[in-house]
């Protein structure tokens, strides 16, 4: 249902002509992310969308101010981009384990608004989510990628060592959504336990946005 109701969306005049789409999907490790963004751009033309996985930062990147290189894959009107994992890493993996100084990513939250700010004020539409799984789920899924040959490549020590610092990136989670979840780039929270309900949940919210700023609301 909101698969078909979303591909309509992304054929409607006043989004093509006038707005640009712009889906950041933060989360746990083993959230589920991947295969809800595959159900999203099922419904899309591929010629309308592109993916950005967003890892460690380059060289030339790291030679550019913070936000360079995200604003590189910012998408014209009447296109989306879809970037998986995002600009947020500075408050969340760089501020855990010190990639940062305390100093760069205090500010960071500023900058991320007047950022995403700016995004809105040009027609974007910033939809962000947050998946979220239990800590038992975690484990499971953990395990069940370790036993599952063509699985295994998605686990790394890299997660292991994550999940020993649960607490720390609960608490830098929580510190981001206060001070980033604005009235016009709003964070949505993704109950992740059940793949499912997580999906159709993803696809609702950005229908359901995408219909009120088309509508005016």
């Amino acid at each position: 249902k909101w698969q078909g109701k979303l591909s309509q969306l992304m054929r409607d005049p006043r989004f093509v002509g006038q707005h640009s789409l712009i889906l950041a999907f933060e989360g746990s490790d083993a959230a589920g992310k991947g295969g809800t963004i595959r159900r999203v751009v099922e419904s899309m033309d591929a010629r309308q969308y592109q993916i950005v996985p967003v890892a460690a930062p380059t060289d030339e990147e790291r030679a550019q101010p913070y936000l360079w290189r995200f604003w590189r894959h910012v998408p014209r009107i009447g296109r989306v981009t879809i970037f998986d994992r995002t600009w947020y890493g500075r408050v969340l993996v760089e501020r855990v384990e010190g990639f940062c100084s305390e100093a760069d990513w205090l500010r960071a939250y500023a900058e991320i608004n007047d950022f995403e700010h700016g995004l809105v004020q040009s027609g974007a539409i910033v939809v962000k989510f947050w998946l979220q799984v239990s800590k038992e789920e975690q484990l499971k899924r953990f395990k069940e990628r370790e036993k599952t040959e063509f699985k295994r490549f998605k686990i790394t020590e890299e997660d292991w060592r994550n999940r020993k610092k649960w607490d720390a990136y609960a608490q830098a989670v929580c510190d981001m959504v206060e001070r980033t979840s604005t009235g016009r780039s709003p964070w949505t929270l993704i109950e992740a336990n059940d793949k499912n309900f997580a999906r159709v949940k993803v696809l609702r919210t950005i229908c359901e946005r995408l219909e009120r700023v088309l509508e005016g609301k």
